[in-house]
């Protein structure tokens, strides 16, 4: 687990750009501009899984993007949440829509949760770390907006690396769960959004959007997350491309 210190040095000496490393700054211009959410649009993986709801992404899972999100997830550079979560709020906006600030409604980001021995061994909770930055961000556009972990894991799962579409669905399958007790933290007014830093299969939004149907506790209005891959953008060529090969 990483130590106090190295949280500090991490805030107060930023060793290089997460995405680029060009020397002494968090994020070089370039690639904040690949995080400002410009890019930002509605993802659909193929094939999609059963019960996905509509998912929003903030950028492609490329790059500099790529390499931000993993610093922040693997290495431990915390500092980096603040960029992760404004791009995160953009996707969550377009989940959102404009109608949920002017009818005064709360957004509720509900974070895909870690497995216990993940967190302890990253040191952090990346999802969570990430989701809260960005309700802080939309909070300081004007839009209510809060975090509440209610999911956890129910059952061990095994490493998704290396798993195909399918056997990531049967991996997580009945895997989450609602907290008990926390079913008040979700009320009937609320649009929930689930949130993630990345998307590849759908198979864990979809597994965690059945887990808060299952628990009868809110009506998940989309998921958001930082970054997916490119081809998986609504609009995208190949995207459309795969779409139809998978229909024929």
């Amino acid at each position: 687990m990483r130590g106090w210190w190295q949280e500090l040095a991490g805030l107060v000496l930023p060793a290089g750009c997460g995405g680029c490393g060009a020397a002494r700054v968090l994020l070089c211009p370039g690639c904040a501009r690949a995080l400002s959410g410009a890019a930002a649009g509605r993802v659909r993986p193929s094939p999609r899984p059963a019960g996905l709801p509509v998912v929003h992404a903030a950028a492609a899972y490329e790059g500099a993007v790529r390499e931000v999100v993993l610093a922040h997830k693997e290495r431990g550079a915390l500092p980096l949440a603040g960029p992760l979560g404004a791009a995160l709020a953009a996707a969550v906006s377009g989940v959102a829509g404009a109608g949920a600030a002017s009818a005064g409604e709360e957004l509720v980001l509900v974070p895909v949760p870690s497995a216990r021995r993940q967190v302890r061994a990253r040191g952090h909770d990346p999802a969570r770390r990430t989701a809260l930055a960005a309700a802080a961000r939309l909070r300081r556009a004007g839009v209510p907006a809060r975090v509440a972990s209610v999911l956890r894991q129910v059952r061990p799962v095994a490493d998704q690396a290396g798993l195909g579409a399918r056997e990531r669905r049967e991996n997580l399958t009945g895997a989450l769960g609602v907290r008990g007790g926390c079913g008040g933290l979700l009320p009937a007014t609320a649009r929930i959004v689930l949130v993630d830093d990345l998307i590849t299969t759908g198979a864990t939004l979809a597994e965690a959007a059945r887990a808060l149907r299952a628990a009868s506790v809110g009506v998940v209005a989309g998921a958001a997350v930082v970054a997916a891959p490119a081809g998986s953008f609504v609009g995208n060529r190949s995207t459309t491309r795969t779409e139809q090969r998978s229909c024929e």
